[in-house]
């Protein structure tokens, strides 16, 4: 029997306590970056989910010693590491389903002159170009090079030299790739329209703990002064904010009062002030968040009058991770907003299975739905439905839990990618859900 698929019986409150996972985001670049060191490096708070495995599984691959301390506690050595692993089949094989391990060939090019890669997968959310991660690292004097046939990169180079680089676009894995390669480059590098959300800060801080010497962290542009070679650290990842946001949803589509756990609200940003304009009450005690379950909540519209935007952006604007979130828990608000999908073209594609449940929701096209909420008017109803990527599949997840009736999601695989246990933790708070 296939076990890719929720059954859910939606329509009841949830209550209790639930802490967020790590951040999924940020473990891909922390644990690609124990390349770039001979030394142990201990990671912890790492989420038990596909997408950080696989990684974890890469490495072990090319000869990284892999230790692990607890069930979120891992410590790697990077010493023995050989790039003509990355030659073999088998590698390229595994590499190819993962988006992430596109984050390895920086610190294989600062460390082994030498990187290889077949084409990542990852989500279906429209084009994801990689062309910034391949100009910075030619920028830095890198030769690149693409197997049109066999959907493979290679890079290499006699030495990184360090200078100054506009980025074309402020990618989070393109700054993350290029900040690890420029950390053992000869000279200085400057990366201005830098990406500096949270995870990225929190790799720029590992790395300088390692011995690298980079400044104007939390800003766009970034300076790395190269070293000669970096050492061991320890580290903690950051809570998953997409998570914590995921749950603000969720408590106020099921009317439920819910405490998240230590959510690091100074790395936070706006995320909370979005769903605050969605009529949500949030309360903050210490480092938690507590959603009252509210039997209404009314869009906040804009000074004057018109109907209120959310739109994404590079950080520190709105995460377009949590714009699939909030477009779900607009449908029970009171007031309509518009959701604006700038960053990716295929993400709304899902709001087809929200109608059928009995959203009010218009797509515009692929870049802009209208929510027209429906202000507990009625519930939505459960149907059979399939997981498209990683966020959507959470939004179809909050709906069927608020929806009447059972609701049958499948590809839920796509949920496993980014959230832990994510059946687990609901039922824990009362929520009815399980896998097939």
């Amino acid at each position: 029997m296939s076990t890719d698929a929720f059954e859910v019986r939606g329509g009841k409150p949830l209550s209790g306590s639930i802490v967020p996972q790590g951040a999924k985001n940020e473990a891909l670049q922390i644990l690609s970056a124990v390349l770039l060191s001979e030394e142990d490096i201990t990671i912890s708070n790492i989420p038990d989910i596909l997408d950080v495995n696989v990684l974890i599984e890469l490495l072990a691959e090319m000869n990284v010693a892999v230790k692990k301390i607890d069930s979120e506690t891992y410590t790697f050595n990077a010493k023995n590491v050989d790039p003509a692993i990355l030659l073999t089949e088998k590698f390229k094989k595994r590499a190819a389903h993962l988006r992430g391990s596109v984050m390895i060939l920086g610190p294989l090019l600062a460390r082994f002159k030498r990187a290889y890669l077949p084409t990542p997968g990852g989500d279906k959310i429209g084009r994801r170009r990689l062309d910034t991660h391949f100009l910075g690292f030619q920028e830095l004097g890198a030769t690149f090079q693409f197997d049109k046939e066999n959907s493979f990169y290679s890079l290499t180079t006699e030495k990184l030299i360090g200078k100054y680089i506009l980025l074309e676009e402020p990618s989070v894995t393109g700054t993350a790739n290029i900040v690890m390669a420029a950390v053992l480059a000869e000279g200085t590098t400057t990366i201005f329209n830098a990406a500096c959300e949270p995870y990225l800060q929190q790799l720029c801080n590992m790395l300088n703990r390692m011995g690298a010497k980079i400044s104007g962290i939390g800003s766009n542009l970034l300076t790395i002064e190269g070293v000669q070679k970096l050492g061991g650290t320890e580290h903690r990842l950051l809570p998953d904010m997409i998570e914590i946001g995921s749950f603000i949803g969720l408590a106020a589509m099921t009317k439920s009062y819910i405490t998240i756990k230590n959510c690091r609200l100074d790395m936070l940003g706006v995320i909370p002030k979005y769903f605050q304009k969605l009529g949500i009450k949030l309360e903050f005690n210490n480092d938690d968040i507590i959603v009252h379950g509210q039997e209404r909540y009314e869009v906040q519209n804009f000074i004057d009058g018109s109907i209120l935007t959310i739109s994404d952006g590079p950080w520190p604007m709105f995460t377009p991770d949590l714009l699939s979130i909030v477009l779900v828990t607009a449908i029970q608000a009171e007031g309509s907003v518009l959701i604006h999908q700038k960053m990716f073209e295929s993400r709304l594609f899902f709001v087809d299975k929200l109608i059928d449940m009995g959203a009010k929701i218009i797509l515009c096209d692929p870049h802009r739905a209208t929510v027209i909420g429906l202000n507990r008017e009625y519930n939505l109803r459960g149907i059979n439905m399939s997981s498209p990527d990683i966020r959507a599949g959470v939004s179809l997840l909050i709906a069927a839990l608020s929806a009447d009736g059972k609701s049958t999601i499948s590809n839920i695989h796509q949920i496993d990618r980014g959230y832990q246990y994510i059946d687990l933790r609901l039922q824990a708070l009362g929520a009815d859900i399980k896998r097939l």
